[in-house]
């Protein structure tokens, strides 16, 4: 009686049947750490380098209002949008309470909220999760945004949190160390230069937003925050800033409402 045949299984096929396709992984892992770093060098780029010359006018502030190095540079990591420090710093001075202080600056920042929601759908990829969108939300402030928005059509939606984790990060870090190397050599600026560069920040803001503007309707806010705000400041000083977005938030909507109307009607 003849013996069954026996099958002959090349070495090579068992050994890729039997391993975990990792050569996949392992380029998914090199692509992601390459969009990592291609966030890493947006830090040499001409928005960047505005940010920064502001927080050397930052730290200069600071240092004139008793706040310490640690502290500084403590305030840039962990709450880094430049003008809620501003407002802390302002509200410390003032001799404002904790909670005084604390509800002064989450009013100066809900200004970001709106950039949040527009943000995340960019950034989100098909199989992110919400704990990763969580704590990339710490890095949206205004510049990273910009930059964000302008790149993100140039990025596969798979790798966009990568490369936005590495800008973040990389712009918070960076910031964080000029400010306490400027805090250390602050005694050998003239005070109108941190105050020079300082006003840096406002002005890109401006010009930034207004270019990465997708729909008219940023444009109507803005103008009407910036003539609106004189006669707001006039009349309460001491909430103009939050009044002004109220006020731009009414105008905005206001012409929003009128643009579909006549878009229907046409």
């Amino acid at each position: 009686m003849l013996a069954p045949p026996l099958r002959v299984i090349d070495d090579g096929m068992a050994d890729s049947a039997l391993s975990p396709p990792q050569d996949q992984d392992d380029d998914d892992l090199k692509t992601r750490f390459s969009w990592f770093l291609s966030g890493v060098s947006g830090i040499i780029s001409v928005p960047a380098f505005i940010l920064m010359t502001a927080h050397v006018g930052f730290a200069g502030f600071a240092s004139e209002n008793g706040v310490s190095l640690l502290q500084a540079s403590f305030m840039v990591a962990t709450i880094w949008a430049l003008p809620a420090n501003i407002v802390l710093i302002g509200a410390i001075s003032g001799g404002y309470s904790l909670v005084g202080a604390a509800i002064a600056v989450a009013l100066s920042s809900i200004r970001l909220m709106p950039m949040v929601a527009a943000f995340i759908p960019e950034l989100r990829g098909p199989k992110t999760r919400k704990i990763t969108l969580l704590l990339l939300c710490h890095f949206i402030a205004v510049t990273a945004w910009v930059m964000g928005m302008e790149r993100f059509q140039h990025i596969p939606r798979n790798m966009r949190t990568s490369y936005f984790a590495g800008l973040g990060m990389t712009l918070t870090l960076t910031n964080s160390l000029v400010v306490a190397l400027v805090y250390f050599l602050s005694t050998d600026f003239p005070p109108i230069v941190f105050a020079a560069l300082f006003f840096l920040t406002p002005m890109y803001f401006l010009t930034s937003l207004w270019g990465s503007a997708r729909d008219r309707s940023i444009h109507v806010a803005m103008v009407s925050g910036l003539l609106l705000f004189p006669l707001i400041h006039h009349l309460a000083p001491a909430y103009d800033l939050l009044l002004t977005g109220f006020a731009g938030g009414i105008v905005t909507m206001a012409y929003v409402r009128w643009a579909k109307a006549r878009g229907q009607a046409a």
